[in-house]
C-alpha cells in the first residue's frame, strides 16, 4: 500500500481514543472516527514500515451496533461526538475494554482489581458548559454559532440542537447567532486577525438551574456598526433575558480577548447583567462557580467519580491528605468531612482563591489550599501525607515531580484520576518502578457519545508480607557473633562506587562500538522513573532540534544501568 491509495474494509476493533482498526491486504491500517463493525471507503495518508495510516472517504455500510436514528441532527458533521449512533451500553462496553487493555500492558503481574466501568446518570443533556464558537459554515456564508466542522479547523456548525447540553444552551446559542446576525456583526477571522464576534460561552448548574453567559469578543469596535458597543450589548442582554427559559439567568457577561489563539481567555470582564458567578451543589456541598472556574463538565458524572474516589480512599480517619492539582478544591472538600486535614496544591491561582472560597461556604476549616507548581510546592510541606490524590491534567504528571511523589513523599497510597487513560499508563509504568502495586481500577463515563473516558486507580506502596523477630547476641563464645566479623560484613556491603554518565558512556563505547549523548542517557533514565541527582552536570536537553535516543541506544543504556545495578 501506498500513500493516496484507495482501500474498502470493515472496522475490526478501537483503539484509544478513536483509532478503527483495519487489515488490507495483510498489512495494519489506522483510521480516526470510525466505528466498529462499520465497512468503509478510505484513502491512505501516511504510510510508514509497518503501519500505515488512513481517513474515510466514504461509510459504505453501518455498523449492526448503530441506531442513526436516535443521534443528533448533527451527528457526523459537527466533530464532537463520535460514538452517538450507537447504544450507550455498547459505548460503555468500548471504553471498558480499551482502558483495560492500556491497563493490562503495564500493569505488573495482572493481580489488580479491575471494576468495570461506571455510566453517567444521564446519557443526553448532560454538559453544565459549552464553548461555542462564531463563523460561517462555508466560506462567505451567513453567521453560524456552534462547533467546529469534523476534521476542519474554520468552519463552524450552528448546533442549535445539540444533544449534549440542556435545551437552554440551544435557546440562549440561537437567540445570540440570531441577533448578531441580523445586526450583521462580523466574526473574528483566524486567518486576518479581524473581527468583533468570537465565543459564546455558557454554564449552567443542573443542581441549582443557575446560567451563567458570556459573550467573548476581540476590542475591534470598527466592527460593530454605528449603534456602538453599548448599546449593541445592551440589545444581546435583553434578547437573553426575554428567553423562556429552564432555568434562570445569574449573570449576563462580556469578555474581551485579543489573544491571536483561538482558546478562550479572559483579558477584560465586564458585568452586563446579575453577577459573574453561580452556585452548584455536589454531594451535599455548595461550590461558586466563575467563567473560567474549572469543574467537571459532567455535575451528575462528577458525583459518581468523588464517590468513587471516596471508596477507593477507604478509611481517613484522622488521615493527612494530599489533593494534587487540585483546581477548585473540589475533591479536597468532598474528602475534608473524613479527614484530620487536607491539602490541594494548584498552579492557577485564581482557583485557588476559588477553593478558599468554597470551603468556607461549607464550613471546612481543615482544608488548606496552596497555590504553585505542584514540583515545588511539594518540597515545601511539612505534612506528611497517608494518602495522595492526583488529578493532573491531560498530558499527566510531570515526569520530576513523578519523581518526587514516588521517591521522596511515598504516601502509602496513591488515587489516580485521570481523563487520558495513555497518560495514565505512563505514569503507571514509572509509579511501579518506586515500589507501589496497582490495586484497584474502575472507569467512570463523563463524556456519552465522545471516546473520553475517566480513570481511577488505587496503588499502594509495596510492604513486607510479614516479620520475623531474630535475637542476635555479640561477642565471644558458642552462640554469639564476633565483632570482628561485623567489620568484615561491613567492608563487604560497603556503598558502591557512584555511577557517573561518563562511566556509563565509556561502557557503552568499550561494548557497542558508539558513543552516547548524555541527554539521551537522561532521558531513558527520565523514563525509567530513576532519580538524575546523580549527575549534577548532565545535559537533560539537547540544543534545537531536539533529538531521541535510536532504540539501538536505548537498550545499550538500559544495559549499562543494569551493568552498574542502577536498575
Amino acid at each position: 500500500m501506498k500513500k493516496g491509495e484507495i482501500f474498502k474494509g470493515v472496522v475490526e476493533t478501537i483503539e484509544f481514543p478513536n483509532k478503527g482498526i483495519l487489515h488490507i491486504d495483510g498489512e495494519r491500517v489506522v483510521v480516526k472516527n470510525a466505528i466498529l463493525g462499520q465497512r468503509i471507503q478510505g484513502a491512505i495518508t501516511k504510510k510508514r514500515k509497518g503501519r500505515a495510516e488512513g481517513r474515510v472517504v466514504a461509510l459504505l455500510e453501518r455498523s449492526p451496533l448503530e441506531i442513526p436514528d436516535e443521534a443528533c441532527p448533527h451527528f457526523g458533521i459537527c466533530g464532537g461526538c463520535i460514538y452517538q449512533s450507537l447504544p450507550y451500553k455498547e459505548q460503555l462496553k468500548i471504553k471498558e475494554n480499551q482502558v483495560k487493555s492500556l491497563l493490562d500492558s503495564v500493569v505488573e503481574n495482572r493481580t489488580y482489581e479491575f471494576q468495570g466501568i461506571k455510566g453517567s446518570p444521564q446519557s443526553e443533556r448532560y454538559r453544565n458548559k459549552m464553548e461555542f464558537s462564531f463563523g460561517d459554515e462555508v466560506k462567505d456564508g451567513p453567521l453560524a454559532l456552534g462547533l467546529h466542522k469534523r476534521g476542519s479547523f474554520y468552519d463552524i456548525v450552528t448546533t442549535q440542537d445539540c444533544r449534549i447540553v440542556h435545551t437552554d444552551f440551544c435557546q440562549i446559542l440561537e437567540a445570540t447567532r440570531e441577533y448578531f446576525a441580523r445586526k450583521k456583526i462580523a466574526f473574528y477571522k483566524k486567518l486576518q486577525h479581524k473581527g468583533y464576534l468570537r465565543h459564546l460561552l455558557v454554564r449552567r448548574a443542573v443542581k441549582t438551574g443557575e446560567i451563567l453567559v458570556d459573550l467573548i469578543t476581540s476590542t475591534q469596535r470598527e466592527y460593530v456598526g454605528e449603534e456602538g458597543e453599548n448599546r449593541l450589548l445592551e440589545g444581546w442582554k435583553n434578547a437573553l433575558l426575554s428567553l423562556n427559559l429552564e432555568g434562570t439567568i445569574a449573570g449576563i457577561l462580556h469578555t474581551e480577548n485579543d489573544s491571536m489563539s483561538d482558546s478562550v481567555q479572559d483579558d477584560r470582564t465586564q458585568v452586563l447583567y446579575g453577577q459573574n458567578y453561580f452556585y452548584e451543589e455536589l454531594l451535599g456541598l455548595r461550590f461558586r462557580i466563575s467563567p473560567f472556574s474549572f469543574f467537571q463538565t459532567n455535575s451528575m458524572g462528577a458525583e459518581v467519580l468523588y464517590e468513587t474516589v471516596r471508596s477507593f480512599v477507604g478509611e481517613t480517619k484522622d488521615k493527612v491528605i494530599f489533593d494534587l492539582y487540585s483546581g477548585t478544591g473540589t475533591i479536597a472538600q468532598i474528602l475534608a468531612p473524613v479527614a484530620s486535614k487536607v491539602v490541594g496544591v494548584e498552579l492557577i491561582e485564581e482557583a485557588v482563591d476559588a477553593a478558599k472560597v468554597n470551603a468556607g461556604l461549607n464550613g471546612l476549616s481543615n482544608c488548606e489550599f496552596l497555590a504553585g507548581d505542584v514540583l515545588r510546592v511539594i518540597d515545601e510541606l511539612e505534612d506528611k501525607p497517608d494518602v495522595i490524590v492526583v488529578d493532573p491534567p491531560r498530558d499527566g504528571i510531570h515526569p520530576k515531580a513523578l519523581g518526587k511523589i514516588g521517591s521522596s513523599i511515598r504516601a502509602p497510597k496513591i488515587i489516580y484520576i485521570s481523563c487520558k487513560p495513555t497518560s495514565l499508563i505512563r505514569d503507571l509504568a514509572v509509579l511501579q518502578e518506586y515500589g507501589y502495586e496497582v490495586r484497584r481500577a474502575c472507569c467512570v463515563d463523563m463524556f456519552p457519545g465522545t471516546y473520553h473516558v475517566e480513570t481511577v486507580v488505587l496503588l499502594s506502596h509495596k510492604k513486607a508480607d510479614s516479620y520475623i523477630h531474630i535475637d542476635v547476641e555479640f561477642g565471644e563464645g558458642e552462640g554469639k557473633i564476633p565483632v570482628d566479623s561485623i567489620a568484615k560484613r561491613a567492608e563487604a556491603y560497603k556503598p558502591k562506587e557512584k555511577v557517573t554518565y561518563k562511566m556509563i558512556k565509556e561502557y557503552i563505547e568499550a561494548k557497542y562500538g558508539f558513543k552516547v549523548h548524555t541527554a539521551y542517557i537522561a532521558e531513558v533514565k527520565r523514563n525509567l522513573g530513576l532519580p538524575m541527582y546523580d549527575a549534577p552536570n548532565a545535559v537533560e536537553v539537547l540544543k534545537q532540534p531536539k533529538k531521541h535516543p535510536t532504540p539501538e541506544k536505548v537498550e545499550a543504556i538500559k544495559d549499562a544501568l543494569r551493568y552498574f545495578a542502577v536498575i
